[in-house]
């Protein structure tokens, strides 16, 4: 499955508790289509204590959500949009659908 979408992108969530709020893609699952994003979407677990580093406890941690439930913010217009894919030259690039700008590579 090929995503208009990858790490270090800045989405917005369209669904859920979390709907209307902005992060960075700080992980892709490609063959699950699904996305996990800084901050939001946000589970509790139980982890054990791993050296003095890691004490354990129970932490916030963000869970995977379905790539249909967000949309890629154009860094150039800064809103929600869609992208399509252009060929310059030996690259393929995506471009964002609403101002036409370049949304990385």
């Amino acid at each position: 499955m090929k995503l208009s979408i990858r790490k270090g992108d800045i989405v917005e969530v369209l669904s859920g508790d979390d709907k209307g709020r902005q992060g960075k893609v700080i992980e892709v699952d490609a063959k699950k289509g699904r996305v996990k994003i800084e901050g939001i979407n946000m589970v509790k677990r139980h982890e054990r204590a791993s050296g003095a580093r890691n004490p354990g406890g129970i932490i916030d941690k963000p869970a995977f959500m379905d790539r249909s439930n967000v949309m890629f913010v154009c860094p150039r217009c800064s809103r929600p949009t869609r992208v399509r894919w252009e060929r310059r030259g030996e690259k393929r690039i995506r471009v964002c659908k609403s101002c036409g700008g370049e949304a990385g590579s």
